[in-house]
Formats: structure tokens, C-alpha cells, sequence
């Protein structure tokens, strides 16, 4: 037993412990590589909890800038990280919380010519994103790749996430089939601690994913009202005419 396993036993003890994961499950994370799209609200608490459980791989796509107005919600970065790529900052955070998690950072975006190449780099997909046209355009590209993905999106004091395994359970498209127009005005909130919620979830499901543990969101949407403080899930399915996986079967 060298030193890096008496240090990697410590640090895993409390979730190597639990039966669903044990031994065997923190062997598969250590193995696994997900691949975090966006590294704001959503994408910090699922990048450090993800880092933090002993995900081998990270990889972090974005290409936008650290600012002021990002930090009462997206919690990797500190005051110090203001004007530094995204991607880079998460990376070092996500590094330092965890050296044994390699932490691949792209400072550009997911589009339609590297989309599907990343997807199918990685185990799993976490959508991080805070627009529709890049939701829809990530589903595209997890289709494409087999790719499972989670999907989460937040809007004031509420959130959603679904995950999604391709060909097998419904898609983003057959819960909206078309991105719908952004909301006029400037953008109002989130209420910070909502993407951290749902960032968690979806740092959950890549384990649950990676491991076999416990039941996905799979096929079931779920909704959040921080204001109110009640979860519920919906059932979805898959539609016939669903414009992404329909032709394959309902």
C-alpha cells in the first residue's frame, strides 16, 4: 500500500463506505470522464462535487470570461479570478480541490462542428448552460454521440433537470421541440442557491451513472420552486414525433 492509496482511502472513506458504492463504484468514478458543458452557476457546484467524489476525468468547455456579476452564484470562482477564461479558473479550483482528478479545460464553446467529438470523448454530458439554443444543440450532439447527458436550467427561484440516454429514454426535444424565444428585458436572477441545487443533482446523476447506483432521471422531470420549497417529477416519454428520436421508435 503506497502513500497515495492510504490518501486516496481517506479522502473516499465516507462514500466507499456506503454499499451502493463501495470499492468497486469509487473504482469506476476514478475510471469515468464526464464532461461538463459551461462552468456558471450550474456547472461550478457539479464541477466540485464531481471533483470531490474522485471523477477521474473533468473536462470543462466555455468560452466566456470570469465578471463581477458572475460570482454571488458561480461559486468555483473567487473575486481573484475576475477576467480569466472560465474553463482555466474551474480548472485550477477543481485541481487543487482534488489532484487526482485530471481536469481537461477548452476555452471555447460546444458548437455544431465540435459538439459531437466532445460528446463522444466522455462518458457522460452535463448540460450546464443557461440558453436554449445551446441546450437543444447539446442534445443534438449527445444523440449523435450515444452520449448519455443531464440537463439542468434555472429561471428566478426555480430549476429543472432530466437526464437523458439516447435512443432509450425521452429526449430534451420530446419535452420541447423547439427552442422558444428568450425572455425580453435583462436577465432576473437566479436566486443563486438554485443552480447550486441543481448543479448537485446533476453531478448525482453522473455518479448514480457511473457507478449503477440508485434510479436516473431518466424518463422523469424534475421540478424545483425554491420559493415554495416542493420537488416533484414528471413522467415524459418519448414521442413518435419527436424531430430528434421519433423516427427511432416511441
Amino acid at each position: 500500500m503506497t502513500e497515495r492509496d492510504d490518501e486516496a482511502r481517506a479522502r473516499y472513506a465516507r462514500q466507499v463506505a456506503l454499499p451502493e458504492i463501495g470499492s468497486e463504484g469509487q473504482a469506476k468514478l476514478r475510471a469515468g470522464r464526464v464532461l461538463l458543458v459551461g462552468a456558471g452557476g450550474l456547472g461550478s457546484a457539479a464541477g466540485l462535487y464531481l471533483a470531490a467524489a474522485g471523477v477521474g476525468v473533468l473536462g470543462i468547455v466555455d468560452g466566456d470570461r470570469v465578471e463581477r456579476s458572475n460570482l454571488q452564484r458561480q461559486v468555483v470562482f473567487t473575486t481573484a479570478d475576475i477576467g480569466s477564461p472560465k474553463a482555466e479558473a474551474a480548472a485550477a479550483r477543481l485541481r487543487a480541490l482534488n489532484p487526482d482528478t485530471t481536469v481537461e479545460a477548452r476555452t471555447e464553446r460546444l458548437t455544431g462542428a465540435n459538439g459531437r467529438a466532445l460528446a463522444a470523448a466522455y462518458d457522460f454530458v452535463i448540460d450546464a448552460t443557461d440558453n436554449f439554443a445551446s441546450k437543444f444543440l447539446i442534445a443534438d450532439c449527445c444523440h449523435a454521440a450515444g452520449t448519455p447527458v443531464a440537463h439542468g436550467g434555472v429561471l428566478g427561484f426555480g430549476g429543472q433537470a432530466l437526464t437523458v440516454l439516447p435512443g432509450r429514454t425521452a429526449c430534451y426535444r420530446c419535452v420541447c421541440d423547439a427552442p422558444p424565444p428568450e425572455p425580453p428585458g435583462p436577465p432576473r436572477g437566479p436566486l443563486g442557491v438554485v443552480p447550486g441545487l441543481i448543479g448537485v443533482v446533476q453531478a448525482g446523476e453522473a455518479i448514480k451513472f457511473l457507478t449503477g447506483a440508485g434510479t436516473l432521471l431518466a424518463g422523469r422531470l424534475l421540478i424545483v420552486d425554491m420559493l415554495s420549497m416542493r420537488l416533484r417529477t414528471i413522467a415524459v416519454r418519448r414521442r413518435r414525433e419527436c424531430p430528434l428520436c421519433g423516427a427511432e421508435g416511441a
